[in-house]
Parts: structure tokens; C-alpha cells; sequence
């Protein structure tokens, strides 16, 4: 089938182009204006390529497929990567790989050759003469299905891909599989920002490796058997829309940190360790923060890991017919995310434990008759990702997908625009 159906394919394709109004660096918005016309061309080929499943080009990653359909599809652009110009592509597939058949790079393969081939082959006979772009970079959201702590559960996986001018040219002119994949090998691909390699024969020495750390549960993959389905997304399901981000180089994954040991004695040990710091930040941040005065910051053994717990309070004027994940995300929003920041100042040293667990309990004030219920919350932040919260490379939402949330004791997924758009 086709990516859409179209009445006309000008006017549509004029809406897959970034405006150069929009672009900030002089130089890029200078090359938008100059090669807008073969820029909506490429939009008009795009949208003609057919899909075995749906596949929009937008400038947000993650959308589920019903708020993609009234979103922004303008996404063609110039942007840099490692100081070189580039013609940047994103987009959203809407097909969902199961991770008890596919591994990383299997799933790379597929949206590789299912979208990002497909676009290269329109692509580059347009601009494989123009000297002002020096490379091709994608940046491509597909779904996987798969458990965690037994739970079934579809999140979004990310796919980025750049190729030089001359890889990409041979690529597409490759006369046989063996010269395509020599370009390949030259190009550089990531998948939730850890590099794989794509194997067209799917024979590849790596299609095996072990899986990504961030499907620790995931079951490994039998053999080069695939598993698809399309990813209809709900906004009780699937992850709330973030901004396309500006490429920037990946960094390799690390090496598997040691077993922390998590029993009692360690904890207890821990805590006396970081008395004194623990005492002066809850001085210093009990107006901000609201700490719970009979349950000070401890250390918790969570997830074979060890967190330092906060427990908090978190005032909110109850809104109406609001939902317990309104609710959390309200708290995130208005009250914990605005503590991150000042709590990781007293931690510039975070190598004896993992991560920080804010724990608040919602005291919700009625306008009608004064009286307050409440809600327990606890979010729980490795450090990797606080850290990319506090330098700003990272949104709340990507912050609250790499940590846990907690609602009562139960386990869920928090989408802040989804949850606290309820009630708009």
C-alpha cells in the first residue's frame, strides 16, 4: 500500500520541507532557500514510495499514529553533524518488531531497508551532485513489542543513520550485495544511540551479539526468523511525542558496571558514608522540596541496583475529573522536576550508587468542601539519565521512559503531554 493517499502530490510534498523561516544558522537557512524546489520535489518522491506499513515523515519522533496524522510532517532539512552539512530526514514507521524474534540489529535491518534504502535511492540521484551536501543522516522511530518484569510492553526504538556522499553513491549504484554492503560498513548506524551494524544477508559476524542492556529481559532472538506487526498506537499505549533532536555523535555503550551489592549491611554503610551530606541538603532544599519529616533520605536496594530515596510532599489543587496519571505527571512537572537539578549538585561523585528514587505522596486539596486525599508517587532516575536531564540534552519524558514510575505501588507508563492533556 501506499504511504498516503494523495489528491495532489505538490502541495502535499511542500509540507514535508522544513521552511527556512524556521532554520537559525544563516548558512542552512540560505540552502534550504536555494534547493527548496529540489527539497519539495524530494518530499513529492518520498511520499510516493510504498510501505508494507504506514510511514509519515515528522519533525517529532515517537507520535502514535492517530496524533501523528494532525501533526507537523515537514521534516526534510540541511542540519550538521560532526561539523558537516548534511541533508537531514525524520520520520515515524509504524511497524512494531517483537523482540522474541528480532535482535537490535535485525530490527535495524528492517526499517533500513524498508524506509531509509528506499529514500536513499530518490535522494541521491538529486543531490549526488550538489557539493554543498556532505552527507545523508536519518533519524527514523519504529516500535518493538517485548516484556519487562514479565510485564507485555511496546515502546518506541530509535534508528540513526548517516552515510558520506560517496558511501551513499555506492549504495544505491551498487551492482551486487557485496558493494552495497562495503558502503554500509563505512556508514554509521545507532539504535537508541549504541552502534550496530546492518548485514544485508543478514549472515553478518554480529547479528547474534548479545542484546542491548536496555532489553535486559528480552529473550534472545531465534534465529533470522521475523516478527512484525503494525504499531496502532492509542495514547493509553504508546509515548508521548518529543522533538526530532539535533544529531550528535552517539556515544559507545559502556561496559556492564559490576553487581552492586544491595544488602542491608552495604546500605546501612552507605548512608553513614553520606550522613553530612544528606543533613545539608535537606536543610538547604526542605523549602523546595517538602521532605517528609519522619522518613528521611535512605538508601534502597531497587532493581538490583541501589537508589537514595527522597521521600517529598506535593501540594496540588485537585483538577477536575483529574486521572491518578494526570495526577503523576502533574507532580513530575510542577515539583520533582524542579528539584533534580539542585539534589544532583550535592552528588558530583555518583559511582557508589545508581540512581535517586523521589517518592511523594499527593496531597490533593479540594475547592469544593477543603478537605485533601492523596496519591503515592515514586519515580525512580538512574543517573545516566539524570545526568542528561541536568545538562538539558534530555526531555522529561525521555527521562521519565529511562526510569520508573510507580503509582501506588503498581507499576506504569507516564506520558506527560498524553496524561495532562486529558482534561484540555
Amino acid at each position: 500500500m501506499l504511504l498516503f493517499v494523495l489528491s495532489g502530490v505538490l502541495p502535499l510534498a511542500f509540507a514535508q520541507v522544513v521552511s527556512p523561516l524556521e532554520i537559525k544558522d544563516p548558512e542552512l537557512r540560505a540552502l534550504q532557500e536555494r534547493y527548496m524546489d529540489d527539497l519539495k520535489q524530494l518530499g513529492a518522491d518520498v511520499v510516493s514510495i510504498p510501505t508494507e506499513y504506514s510511514f509519515y515523515l515528522s519533525r517529532r519522533l515517537d507520535l502514535d499514529e492517530q496524533r501523528q496524522k494532525r501533526a507537523d510532517q515537514r521534516s526534510i532539512r540541511f542540519d550538521r553533524y560532526t561539523g558537516k552539512t548534511v541533508l537531514e530526514i525524520t520520520g515515524n514507521y509504524y511497524a512494531a518488531y517483537s523482540t522474541e524474534k528480532m535482535g537490535p540489529e535485525q530490527r535495524a535491518r528492517e526499517t533500513f531497508r524498508n524506509i531509509v534504502f528506499p529514500i536513499l535511492k530518490v535522494a541521491v540521484p538529486r543531490f549526488q551532485n550538489n557539493t554543498s551536501v556532505q552527507g545523508y543522516a536519518f533519524e527514523i522511530s519504529h516500535h518493538i513489542l517485548g516484556k519487562v518484569m514479565e510485564v507485555s510492553m511496546e515502546r518506541p526504538e530509535n534508528l540513526v543513520v548517516v552515510l558520506s556522499p560517496q558511501s551513499a553513491i555506492q549504495l544505491v549504484a551498487g551492482k551486487d550485495e557485496n558493494e552495497q554492503q562495503a558502503a554500509l560498513l563505512k556508514s554509521e548506524f545507532y539504535l537508541n544511540a549504541k552502534p550496530v551494524t546492518i548485514w544485508l544477508s543478514g549472515e553478518g559476524p554480529q547479528l547474534t551479539a548479545q542484546q542491548s542492556a536496555a532489553e535486559p529481559s528480552d529473550p534472545p532472538p531465534s534465529g533470522n526468523s521475523v516478527g512484525v506487526e503494525i504499531a496502532r498506537g492509542t495514547d493509553e499505549k504508546m509515548p508521548g511525542a518529543i522533538p526530532a533532536p539535533t544529531l550528535k555523535t552517539p556515544k559507545s555503550a559502556d561496559p556492564p558496571a559490576p553487581t552492586r551489592d544491595t544488602s542491608p549491611q552495604a546500605l546501612a554503610s552507605l548512608l553513614a558514608a553520606k550522613k553530612e551530606d544528606l543533613a545539608g541538603m535537606v536543610k538547604e532544599l526542605d523549602h523546595q522540596a517538602h521532605f517528609v519529616s519522619y522518613a528521611p533520605p535512605s538508601f534502597v536496594a531497587f532493581r538490583k541496583a541501589v537508589y537514595l530515596q527522597l521521600s517529598i510532599n506535593t501540594n496540588l489543587a485537585e483538577p477536575p475529573g483529574g486521572s491518578r496519571y494526570r495526577l503523576a505527571a502533574l507532580a513530575f512537572d510542577n515539583h520533582v522536576s524542579h528539584l533534580i537539578r539542585s539534589v544532583l549538585g550535592y552528588f558530583k561523585d555518583d559511582s557508589q550508587f545508581d540512581g535517586i528514587g523521589f517518592s511523594t505522596n499527593l496531597h490533593l486539596a479540594s475547592k469544593t468542601d477543603n478537605t485533601a486525599s492523596s496519591q503515592a508517587v515514586e519515580f525512580f532516575f538512574p543517573f545516566s539519565a539524570l545526568r542528561c536531564y541536568e545538562k538539558f540534552d534530555c526531555t522529561g519524558q525521555q527521562l521519565i521512559d529511562a526510569g520508573t514510575v510507580l503509582i501506588n505501588g503498581e507499576r506504569v507508563r507516564l506520558d506527560l503531554q498524553i496524561a495532562e492533556g486529558g482534561s484540555h
